[in-house]
């Protein structure tokens, strides 16, 4: 469970990122927040594993908050959130294995890590991670020889081998063409209904957001202006939350659908 309480984020400029929010988010839920960029749908992403810090306010998961933790109650609290990026990030010239493994580097010391001293159930959860996202055969290839989908694939069988609770994906798709969006935001589906893993998406692309989210987020100027199901969600919704008519871009995600 994740839970926001009167949740505000000002940055040093003066811009509000959030304002005031209150959000209570199930276990075992696929969310996923839209709105327009500058809206604030990153700030509160990120502001669960505490990426960025937040003003006022408290975040809680699993009852514990992890605004107040720190040292090592932190570094255990982030162990259990997994997060997927637009770029990847991703160690180009490591080997897949080797980058899913540094999904283990909260389990282990510093010295242990840098020098590879990974026990064989890591390797197991690498591997076991690494094929339920069909990148089983990629293993010992170098990250920067795959394609941008299979990056981001890389990338969730690292979320995978680091145990999450939680998966918190920041734009995963905005940079894969529209065959490989609908395949990478499949396996976050089908994680998410096979394992259980709570899973929070920020998305662009309203029709995707139609079609994968159990539950849909609309953020406009720091704020919520819209929660609920999918079917709920319509264009009427979406051009509140945009505060205009929704542009044909922004379905891409229906012309992935088609694609695929």
């Amino acid at each position: 469970m994740i839970e926001f309480k009167k949740v505000s984020k000002v940055y040093p400029n003066g811009t509000v990122g959030l304002n005031n929010i209150d959000l209570r988010i199930e276990p075992g839920e696929f969310v996923v927040i839209v709105g327009l960029s500058g809206a604030g749908k990153s700030t509160m992403l990120r502001s669960i594993n505490r990426l960025h810090e937040i003003s006022s306010g408290e975040i809680l998961v699993d009852g514990q908050s992890i605004t107040a933790a720190r040292g090592r109650e932190l570094r255990v609290m982030r162990r259990g959130i997994g997060m997927i990026f637009q770029s990847f990030n991703l160690v180009k010239r490591s080997s897949v294995l080797r980058n899913v493994l540094a999904g283990r580097v909260g389990y282990h010391s510093t010295i242990r890590t840098m020098l590879g001293l990974f026990p064989k159930r890591d390797m197991d959860l690498a591997f076991g991670a690494l094929g339920r996202v069909n990148m089983l055969e990629k293993a010992y290839q170098r990250a920067d020889q795959l394609s941008g989908g299979q990056q981001q694939r890389v990338s969730i069988a690292r979320a995978l081998a680091q145990e999450a609770k939680i998966i918190l994906a920041d734009e995963p798709v905005a940079s894969l063409d529209p065959l490989t969006t609908r395949q990478v935001m499949d396996d976050l589906q089908r994680i998410n209904r096979e394992l259980g893993i709570t899973t929070v998406v920020n998305l662009h692309f309203i029709d995707l957001a139609r079609e994968y989210a159990t539950r849909i987020i609309g953020v406009r100027a720091g704020e919520i202006v819209f929660d609920g199901t999918a079917e709920q969600a319509t264009d009427e919704a979406f051009s509140a939350i945009y505060g205009r008519p929704v542009a044909a871009d922004e379905r891409l995600g229906g012309m992935a659908h088609e694609a695929g």
